[in-house]
């Protein structure tokens, strides 16, 4: 199964090199700091933000060579709002936008809509449970917070990110990059494509592995990257995309207060005796053609297919005797979108639609003899979900005077799911309304507000451990935001300054969070919780300070206030929602020159977090330092990376409780001093 998904994806990259031998190959010169094509993908990106009364932040993917990125907690770094921590090094990372969630289970990690070159990557329940997104594999990354996804079609509380694919045309077609650091972490990447006329290729490989920093805590990642574009005509362009990835990561699982005092390096003894793991094996196969001056609009589709495998022992101590769990399921998803964007006088008009359709089957089996089970025995329970979602949606950009610009449209969804066999069958359908305004304040500053809708139905894995019971579903969570910022640049003398700024409000009904089972301790049901609140501040503000010829001063500084919480529960009262942090600010103050040459502190102050709804126990705040250094000749990108210099203690992830006890296992160690060195050239 694996080498036919490989020879599928290789045959790809052969045919590329036979279609380019056709057009007798002549590699074009390539700026390989700043193609012309990379400036006009960002000149389209920053047009439409432009266009956005809300937050939505840009992360250039060149900017993640500058340091180690390792997974998506590290991409993540500077994006404002959205709470990343991986739980111990390695890809199983949780991540939380604008609240969305703080659940006990954090099974399906569901509140940000992943998209690949604006196609549908989440499944259709709204899961990312399988998604290993490597952000080394993207140009760049377009996050939409909250509702500000209107524009994807996308309603979910968090909001939406896009992944969007590197290709010949905008990043060197010929790279090879290494790097390697604490805990074993090893990655090699290779890079080759060009550009003939009217076709263009490029292909990657990737193989990562890290020992990890706990015991029981190993990843090994093996990747294939390949993309084509074919310019037919003048106006229609075409792009076919092949993924594939094969990964395996070891849980330690989460300790005990006293487990993590004594030795926070230490893996949980059934982790061990388990084998608790993740191994995950998916190929994609994808398209998205554009067309030009469609009844003087453009137009663009596209259409994906994705088959994942999932053997994932998580619950068991490798004993025979004991009760155990292994998941061992295949998943399909496919998807399509459709967009279609129009000027009309001093309309800007949006109109798009997204379908996929989802499907997971395979057992669960309750037994765990070393992370394998036996296939004869009767403990176990046929997994059988489906899911289906549609997303449809029209905006108007309305330039109604000089500096003024309205933003309004709307989103209709349309989602079903259907889980074990058919014990539940839930339709869920809404209209999501949206309005908001955008000021010129001066060139370069925007002053914007908008009030939104947000909607999102429950997964699947919600739907099967839910308080209600098989026979009836969970509703979907629904509410109003508000929101208003100041984003923009600034150049004065001797100085360059960049911010966005920007406060929201959510009234929250009917979230869905996973509380402990009554009847179970230990177990945690899906329930939907009545009303709760989504507030706060998300801040990215830098600034390039010239204190004398060639010699800058670049601080960077992502800042979030959270304030989450129950509103008025008569189980929780008003309560702080667990998991994020009431704040956090990361940063680093570079030195930088005009030979390339980069340096400076980096910096993590993190406050306290609740670990139950109860609010009786909270892990305190922290602070860790380090350093990076880089230097950029254009073709040459070599970093160095140092991380909890002071080699702090603190504790990176957590796992929720409704009411936490002294001895429950909830805390994920966070990592300790560790330095990372990496180089790329790029031809």
């Amino acid at each position: 199964m694996k080498m036919n998904k490989i020879s599928l994806l290789l045959c790809t990259l052969f045919s590329v090199n036979s279609a380019w031998a056709e057009h007798e190959l002549k590699l074009r010169e390539v700026n390989v700091s700043a193609p012309q094509e990379a400036q006009l993908l960002f000149n389209q990106i920053e047009a439409e933000r432009s266009l956005t009364p809300g937050a939505v932040t840009v992360v250039d993917g060149e900017s993640l060579q500058e340091r180690n990125v390792g997974n998506l907690s590290d991409m993540l770094r500077y994006v404002p709002g959205v709470w990343a921590n991986s739980y111990n090094g390695n890809d199983d990372v949780f991540y939380s936008s604008r609240g969305s969630n703080l659940d006990a289970t954090d099974y399906d990690k569901n509140g940000v809509k992943f998209f690949q070159d604006g196609l549908p990557v989440t499944a259709a329940d709204g899961n990312n449970h399988n998604r290993a997104i490597d952000a080394l594999n993207a140009r760049a990354i377009v996050v939409a917070h909250g509702a500000n996804a209107l524009a994807y079609g996308a309603s979910t509380l968090g909001g939406a990110m896009d992944f969007i694919t590197p290709t010949a045309r905008t990043s060197s077609p010929f790279s090879l990059s290494l790097s390697g650091g604490s805990f074993g972490e090893q990655r090699f990447r290779a890079t080759a494509g060009g550009v003939s006329g009217a076709l263009d290729g490029q292909f990657s490989v990737q193989a990562m592995r890290r020992d990890g920093y706990r015991d029981h805590s190993h990843q090994d990642r093996q990747s294939l990257y390949a993309n084509v574009g074919v310019q037919m005509t003048e106006d229609v362009s075409t792009r076919f995309y092949a993924t594939y990835d094969d990964l395996y990561l070891e849980l330690p699982r989460e300790l005990t207060w006293a487990q993590y005092h004594a030795n926070p390096r230490q893996a949980r003894a059934d982790a061990v005796g388990g084998n608790h793991s993740k191994a995950v094996e998916a190929w994609r196969l994808a398209f998205k053609t554009t067309v030009n001056n469609v009844a003087g609009g453009t137009l663009e589709f596209g259409a994906s297919h994705e088959d994942q495998s999932l053997y994932h022992p998580i619950v068991g101590d490798g004993s025979v005797d004991s009760f155990g769990l292994i998941i061992d399921t295949e998943h399909k998803n496919e998807a399509t979108m459709l967009r279609y964007q129009k000027d009309v006088g001093n309309h800007g008009l949006a109109f798009g639609a997204n379908y996929a359709y989802s499907t997971e089957k395979g057992s669960n089996y309750f037994t765990n003899i070393g992370g394998t089970y036996d296939p004869t025995s009767m403990a176990f329970a046929p997994v059988r979900n489906f899911s289906r979602g549609l997303e449809l949606f029209a905006l108007d950009r309305w330039k109604f005077a000089p500096d003024w610009t309205l933003v309004y449209g709307t989103q209709y969804v349309s989602a079903e799911r259907e889980v074990a066999l058919g014990s539940v069958l839930a339709d869920y359908h809404a209209f999501n309304p949206r309005a908001g305004v955008i000021f010129n304040l001066q060139k370069g500053a925007e002053w914007y507000a908008n009030v939104s809708r947000v909607y999102e139905p429950p997964t699947t894995y919600q739907m099967i451990d839910q308080a209600n019971g098989l026979g009836t579903p969970l509703d979907a969570m629904h509410g109003m935001v508000v929101e208003s910022g100041l984003r923009g640049t600034l150049l004065a003398d001797k100085a360059k300054w960049n911010w966005d700024v920007t406060a929201y409000y959510t009234a929250l009904r009917n979230e869905i969070l996973s509380i402990d089972n009554p009847d179970a301790r230990g177990t945690s049901l899906s329930t939907n919780i009545d009303k709760t609140t989504h507030a706060g501040v998300e801040a990215l503000v830098g600034a390039s300070f010239d204190i004398s010829g060639g010699h800058r001063i670049e601080p960077l500084i992502n800042a979030t206030f959270n304030a989450f919480s129950f509103d008025s529960d008569p189980t929780y009262g008003n309560n702080r929602l667990p998991a994020a942090p009431r704040w956090f600010a990361r940063g680093e103050v570079m030195y930088a020159n005009t030979l390339g040459f980069r340096v400076g502190p980096t910096f993590d102050f993190v406050g306290a977090r609740y670990i139950d709804f109860e609010n009786t126990q909270r892990v305190g705040s922290y602070a860790l330092f380090g350093a990076r250094a880089e230097y950029n000749t254009g073709r040459w990108n070599v970093f160095a990376e140092a991380r909890n210099l002071a080699d702090k203690d603190y504790v990176g992830g957590v796992v929720v409780k409704d009411r936490a006890g002294a001895n429950d296992a909830l805390l994920h160690p966070g990592a300790p001093r560790s330095i990372y060195v990496g180089a790329r050239y790029q031809f």
